[in-house]
């Protein structure tokens, strides 16, 4: 039996890193649309999104069956539950990179705007995040789980300074509304794969320590 239940587990570790691979490639695939303007990898994200729904729904069913099969307890039944949540939150993120793709179809639609909006840096600690949370999963470090915690803040900061910048280009030019409320959706989005990136790194403080320490950021540095 034991053995049985670690070659499942390790299948089942073998699939999460794959899809983990995908959805950060879409992450960073997205960034790239939109400081390029490349339409044609806009499109090709969103036709990934179904093909990646497919492989979550998979790796769902497989977590459960094991845990039907074999009734894991401590160490192999957090990991398991670990999976489920890491999962969802992957699948979630691929969403949002979808999201971004469809606003960077409607931004091209529109001649390019002079406007202070450093989106390369967000996105850059966004998959600094996301790539840390992942590395903490593989090597069950939690001191990298907490960077990752510690960052969001950071994150969050950076989208609050675009949500005032674009407030203010509203006001001073109207007419740019409607391309200034879809930069506004892609800081939103890459903010949210921020707040996953976390989820994913509390989940992996959960599987090291048998800890729930989400709603508990504050009390990080303590920890």
């Amino acid at each position: 039996m034991t053995y049985r239940i670690h070659k499942a587990i390790d299948e089942l570790n073998k699939s999460l890193l794959s899809l983990v691979a995908e959805v950060e490639e879409n992450v960073v695939r997205v960034v790239h649309t939109l400081q390029n303007r490349d339409p044609e990898s806009a499109l090709k994200i969103i036709e990934d999104d179904q093909r990646i729904d497919l492989e979550e729904v998979k790796l769902e069913e497989e977590c459960l069956k094991t845990l039907a099969l074999y009734q894991p307890v401590a160490h192999d039944l957090r990991f398991i539950i670990a999976i489920l949540k890491i999962n969802n939150d992957l699948e979630r993120i691929n969403d949002l990179a979808v999201n971004i793709a469809e606003r960077v179809l409607f931004i091209l639609n529109d001649p390019p705007i002079t406007i202070p909006l450093d989106f390369g840096l967000m996105a850059e600690k966004v998959q600094i995040m996301l790539r840390k949370s992942i590395n903490a999963l593989v090597e069950l470090d939690r001191e990298t789980a907490k960077q990752v915690c510690a960052a969001d803040d950071e994150v969050d900061d950076l989208n609050r300074q675009m949500y005032d910048i674009i407030e203010k280009r509203t006001q001073s030019d109207p007419s740019s509304i409607c391309v200034l409320l879809n930069y506004l959706s892609v800081s939103r989005h890459l903010e949210r794969i921020a707040d996953l990136a976390t989820n994913i790194a509390e989940d992996v403080m959960y599987f090291i320590d048998g800890e729930i320490v989400r709603h508990r950021r504050a009390d990080y540095d303590a920890m």
